[in-house]
């Protein structure tokens, strides 16, 4: 049978993430790093299908999937969440071709803004989307550390931590956090991740209202987390480790971009080592990723 392109069904996200985590280790590991990833459960994949199912699309031959994308729209902007290539299938153009069916959800969308996060040492990815528009912005940093060696080191002023609630008034406070910090509103993510029982979500107050807020998941992964004033992420960051470390996971981790000075001092000092870089590109500025630390590469 020939090569087919098609919007994905709910049954084949599993089998698709698979393939993500395929080639994301084939990547990662002809680069010296080493397998870095693990099948997790679609769930943000599969609530993305079900919100906007224009999104996600397969390309299969003979049975059998060689290749898959998926991409979102929140406001005014179109963000390529994941294009991933079967290691032995690279190179025959199935990604271009997925990245052209996934632009078309980006201009049925009528989104004005494209984006993405992609490794910063896959150039041969770097060079597609440049070549479809979408330029290199900031470098967005994958920083780990040993709960106990943060614990060792934590220290410095931290925020009010109040725990998120899907309250029409919180709800409310997030969608001015957003339009602030990254210029549109992330009303169903938000929804998203406050419906996750592995995570839990904090509004962050300055002794007035809130400045901003964080999510931290239990396995001790920090983001989305965003604050209105520059100079506060230091401390929201600072806070959002503490809470990292309090869950009791044995690692804590974060996705820190180069603009937010404030958090990667922290880091830093906190014991935390880079990882890998990634790489934000977009098709025009947006934001303010002095105040926005993203969630993971997929969710923003």
């Amino acid at each position: 049978m020939p090569l087919v392109y098609r919007t994905a069904r709910a049954e084949e996200l599993e089998p698709a993430q698979a393939l993500v985590i395929s080639s994301i280790n084939d990547l990662t590991t002809r680069h010296g790093l080493g397998p870095i990833a693990s099948v997790r459960p679609p769930q943000f994949q599969a609530f993305s299908l079900r919100d906007d199912p224009d999104g996600l699309w397969v390309a299969e031959e003979n049975g059998e999937m060689r290749g898959f994308a998926f991409s979102w729209v929140c406001g005014d902007l179109w963000f390529l969440a994941e294009l991933f290539v079967s290691p032995r299938q690279q190179g025959s153009g199935i990604g271009n071709e997925l990245l052209n069916l996934t632009l078309r959800h980006a201009q049925k969308a009528g989104a004005a803004n494209k984006a993405l996060i992609t490794f910063a040492f896959n150039t041969v990815s770097q060079g597609l989307y440049i070549r479809h528009g979408m330029f290199p912005r900031t470098p967005i940093y994958n920083l780990g550390v040993g709960r106990d060696v943060l614990l060792g080191r934590l220290q410095g002023e931290q925020f009010r931590a109040e725990p998120l609630e899907s309250s029409p008034s919180h709800l409310e406070t997030l969608a001015q956090i957003d339009a602030r910090t990254l210029g549109f509103a992330r009303d169903k993510h938000h929804r998203f991740l406050l419906a996750d029982k592995a995570i839990k979500g904090v509004l962050l107050h300055d002794g007035g209202g809130a400045i901003g807020y964080a999510y931290v998941a239990a396995t001790g992964h920090i983001g989305p987390l965003a604050v209105t004033e520059p100079d506060a992420t230091g401390t929201a960051f600072r806070t959002a480790l503490r809470l990292a470390a309090d869950a009791g996971a044995p690692q804590v981790s974060a996705f820190v971009p180069g603009a937010a000075e404030g958090p990667l001092k922290v880091a830093i000092q906190s014991g935390m080592r880079i990882s890998f870089p990634m790489l934000l590109m977009s098709s025009s500025d947006f934001g303010d990723w002095r105040r926005y630390l993203p969630r993971n590469p997929g969710f923003m």
